[in-house]
């Protein structure tokens, strides 16, 4: 679909212009030729019913699109553009301006003003294609400035909805200075905690692409829109012929530049549920009694627990997650480079409230849509974890990350694009969020690809779980230069998460289903969300700064001989020493026989 969209836009672009203002007169689709004169679908939602080509909608079809009926106020409608340079042309700016004025019935390229979405009241920030491509000139930079600074003041969400073609020449450098001036008032609104979300539509290019529409927390855009920085008018000049995989909502979702692409009729829904996750009306408390469960099953060996951790069965963070949570929203991508699978992470709710969750994915043999790697996490993985804790710090909203890899990814690939530096800076991120951060090791915590996301108020471990800084097939072959020691090295590893509990590395140890988890799904989920929902209930207990200390000194400790560590010590010391106890006595024993016999030998001799 995106190639036939890509090859025709030129097209599509040229004819869409008229078409904005007349869409309801088209009689066949520009892509699939499609009669489109008595589709309802298409008159209602402007999408061709056959190919689901986008077309253009005016602001005031996407303010009846998006906003609860009769609910949408307009603000600063009486800003309109003066021509400050007295630029000259052909046809002169203030021409140009009343002629688009008079077309679309819009003073100005961009409409703003608060409304209501499913009940939540927001503001609306909506540029027009239609008004002189969507550029951002004085009025619209200041038009969408004085919309942030509302929502600022009034703490309500903001939509932006982009369709802009580039720059507006004709204000020169004071076009050039509003990219200055919006992103000035986003960062003002990022101050204040409020959300922001941007939808891409076609196009989304230029001075508005690379400012304010860039920098929401979250970033939607429409299938087969063209996106990107380089304007529309240069990507055919620049590269002699339309690149089909550049410059489209497809290719920025692969290079994890926005979160999700979702057509139109999903949009409404999609911004809701955001909103209402972002609205944090409800937080969980702890209530009296012990929130313990009292332990009724043994630990099994290790090497066995190392066996159900890897079961190609076992639940991984996504069968968990979608046992678990509510109305979760899936995030993508990094904004830097791309979208790494091995990482799951997005919004979603427990028990009715609000959390960010970052999962470390695996996925299922037979998984082939999706190479998830193993769970072994790129770089651009750790990076969009680290947007989703810049998200859950910004909101307040407690983070849970599920660990379930082998390690991370250590090609050489990964190296050249920061492996070390990712792994660093989400560690020390994560440790360092001041919102409540609990983290569940639910199959197979590798090395510093776990511990990325395990330094954490709360650890957890499913009962069958690992946790080590190497492999046990690897310690095998580095200390006996022999796999078929794994077993042995397993043991001695102390990797289960009975051992990661006594040495004061997990704080609670959650019971799997007998047999395993794999076994059951559901009764795996459910008892794993009872432990979360308590210790996410404690931890909200205890104020901020309070917890903050406690997860310092937490890991600060870990490794000193403290009681706990301690104790876990002696236990090893005593049986080392019985194992030596009764070594001595096997070889005295063994050193008296081979007397005795010696002087019966003597004594049958004489």
């Amino acid at each position: 679909m995106v190639r036939y969209i890509s090859s025709l836009f030129p097209k599509a672009f040229r004819s869409e212009i008229p078409g904005t203002y007349k869409s309801s007169e088209r009689d066949f689709c520009l892509v699939c030729d499609v009669s489109l004169e008595e589709s309802a679908f298409y008159i209602r939602n402007k999408i061709c019913p056959a190919c689901r080509f986008h077309y253009s909608m005016t602001a005031r079809e996407r303010i009846d699109f998006l906003a609860d009926q009769d609910s949408f106020k307009e603000i600063n409608r009486s800003l309109v553009s003066l021509d400050p340079l007295s630029f000259s042309s052909r046809t002169s700016y203030k021409d140009r301006l009343f002629s688009d004025q008079k077309r679309t019935g819009l003073t100005e390229a961009v409409v703003t003003g608060t409304c209501t979405i499913d009940g939540i009241s927001c503001v609306l920030a909506i540029l027009d294609f239609g008004f002189l491509g969507g550029t951002m000139g004085c009025v619209v930079g200041e038009k969408i400035s004085l919309a942030f600074e509302r929502a600022a003041k009034m703490k309500i969400p903001v939509i932006s909805v982009v369709t802009s073609g580039g720059s507006r020449i004709q204000e020169g450098v004071l076009s050039l200075m509003q990219m200055a001036k919006t992103s000035v008032a986003s960062n003002h609104l990022n101050e204040k905690g409020v959300p922001y979300i941007s939808i891409l539509a076609n196009p989304a290019t230029g001075q508005a692409y690379a400012s304010f529409a860039n920098l929401a927390d979250i970033i939607l855009a429409e299938p087969g829109a063209i996106v990107g920085y380089n304007p529309i008018s240069n990507i055919t000049s620049s590269e002699g012929s339309f690149a089909e995989n550049t410059h489209t909502s497809e290719s920025h979702l692969a290079h994890g530049l926005v979160d999700a692409v979702a057509e139109r009729t999903e949009l409404k829904g999609i911004v809701s549920v955001l909103l209402d996750l972002l609205q944090k009306e409800f937080r969980i408390y702890k209530s009296s009694g012990n929130r313990n469960v009292s332990r009724t099953y043994e630990p099994s060996g290790a090497w066995h627990s190392v066996q159900l951790a890897r079961h190609t069965s076992r639940p991984t963070s996504m069968d968990l997650m979608a046992r678990m949570m509510d109305n979760f929203v899936e995030l993508h991508g990094d904004r830097m480079y791309g979208d790494d699978p091995s990482i799951v992470c997005g919004l979603g709710q427990i028990g009715g409230q609000t959390v960010t969750v970052i999962g470390q994915e695996r996925g299922h043999p037979g998984d082939f849509d999706i190479d998830r790697k193993e769970g072994r996490t790129m770089p651009e993985g750790f990076r969009k974890a680290q947007r989703a804790l810049s998200i859950a710090q910004k909101f307040e909203l407690p983070v849970i990350s599920f660990i379930d890899t082998p390690g991370a990814n250590l090609s050489a690939e990964a190296e050249n694009r920061g492996l070390g530096n990712s792994i660093a800076s989400t560690m020390a991120m994560i440790s360092g969020v001041s919102v409540p951060t609990l983290s569940a090791v639910i199959g197979e915590g590798g090395s510093a690809g776990a511990l990325a996301l395990g330094a954490t108020d709360r650890v957890i471990m499913l009962e069958n779980a690992i946790y080590s800084a190497v492999s046990p097939e690897e310690a095998a072959e580095i200390i006996y230069q022999d796999e078929d020691k794994v077993e042995e090295v397993a043991e001695s590893l102390k990797l289960t998460a009975f051992d990661c509990e006594e040495l004061g590395i997990v704080d609670r140890v959650i019971p799997e289903p007998e047999g395993g988890a794999h076994r059951d799904h559901h009764e795996t989920a459910r008892l794993l969300k009872r432990g979360i929902l308590q210790e996410l209930a404690m931890l909200q207990g205890i104020p901020r700064k309070r917890r903050l200390k406690n997860r310092y000194k937490k890991f600060r400790n870990i490794g000193e001989y403290s009681s706990r560590f301690g104790s876990a010590i002696s236990r090893e010391v005593n049986t080392l020493k019985g194992t030596v106890s009764r070594r001595v006595k096997e070889i005295r024993s063994s050193t008296s026989t081979e007397a005795a016999d010696a002087e019966f030998q003597i004594h049958s001799s004489e």
